[in-house]
């Protein structure tokens, strides 16, 4: 294997081991990534956020060499993703959405035959296999075939499969979606004792709550990287405050407050409502007013937290009423 080729820098700074500057993807009239530009550090665990069709996984494809950009450059611990990505290979772990298991090999077979794709030499295997089938919880089901086993239990196979040539980036696309929050949380703390190794992770998901265990998170939309920061710099930034409101009628509430002159957005989050304004005090009572003038009883308005979810509707709101006008 080729020698990593990135180096510490000057005392005192991080190792930067993803540099990516003005990465651009057009799929015919789409622009999927539009000048994507970061850095993320050795050691950190970086969450890439937005909805579907944001562009994270064209992303990731980008970063791991699998797909060129049609502009810009990145580089992964110091290889060029384009000029020399089969070198890149060998160093990074790339879990996509839909991790090629083999359903009809065992738990151990699939992680046999992955230690045989990465060329995982046989001494050093014999090592590797047993040590993260027990890393994962999974050594008592080493002989149950792939196909048989909960959604929770197959991504943690195809998160160690990735893991068995030991990469130094480990790039997780959507890695928890359609997991149960249990197996979530069991998931999550995998990466952290990965991340206790000084290993990098970069993922991307959907779940804003996931997001907020990451070091910094990058809040994407429509192919741009709107903002990175730390979960808790970035609700931080939150303009104005927030009301929770909680009624029986979400549906009625939402369109009675949505315009009110002291509201700036409505969020509907499970069985309430988030409501950005200027000054939660000096909104309490129009607000209640405004509801009851619709109809709406039995309400409770309480203060509330902003979290990522808030503050990524309110950059998509202002970034639209920037553009129309």
């Amino acid at each position: 294997m080729p020698d990593q080729k990135t180096t510490a820098g000057e005392k005192g700074q991080k190792e930067v081991v993803v540099q990516v500057d003005g990465l651009t993807k057009r799929f015919q009239a789409r622009l999927a990534v539009n000048r994507f530009t970061l850095r993320v550090t050795r050691g950190e665990a970086f969450a890439l956020v937005g909805p579907d069709g944001a562009g994270k996984t064209t992303v990731m494809r980008l970063l791991t060499g699998i797909m060129d950009p049609d502009e810009g450059r990145a580089q992964v611990l110091g290889f060029d993703t384009v000029k020399e990505a089969e070198q890149l290979k060998e160093h990074i772990g790339y879990m996509p959405q839909r991790f090629g298991l083999y359903d009809d090999l065992t738990v151990g077979e699939n992680l046999r035959f992955f230690a045989d794709l990465y060329r995982v030499p046989q001494e050093e295997r014999q090592q590797r296999v047993p040590e993260l089938l027990r890393f994962a919880n999974l050594a008592a089901f080493q002989d149950r075939l792939a196909a048989q086993l909960s959604g929770g239990m197959r991504q943690k196979l195809g998160l160690i499969c990735a893991l068995v040539h030991r990469p130094q980036v480990l790039f997780l696309d959507e890695p928890t979606f359609g997991v149960d929050p249990v197996s979530r949380r069991e998931f999550w703390a995998i990466l952290y004792e990965l991340l206790k190794g000084g290993m990098t992770i970069f993922l991307s998901t959907a779940y804003m709550d996931e997001a907020e265990r990451a070091h910094r998170v990058g809040l994407m939309h429509q192919g741009r990287l709107l903002v990175v920061d730390t979960p808790q710099a970035l609700k931080e930034s939150f303009e104005g405050e927030l009301l929770e409101v909680r009624t029986a009628d979400l549906r009625t509430a939402r369109a009675a407050l949505t315009g009110q002159p002291l509201v700036g957005q409505v969020l509907a989050t499970g069985d309430r409502l988030m409501v950005a304004v200027p000054r939660a005090e000096e909104a309490l009572e129009p607000l209640k007013q405004t509801l009851a003038a619709a109809g709406v009883e039995e309400v409770q308005i309480n203060p509330a937290e902003p979290g990522l979810e808030d503050l990524f509707v309110q950059i998509i709101l202002k970034q639209e009423s920037q553009a129309e006008g």
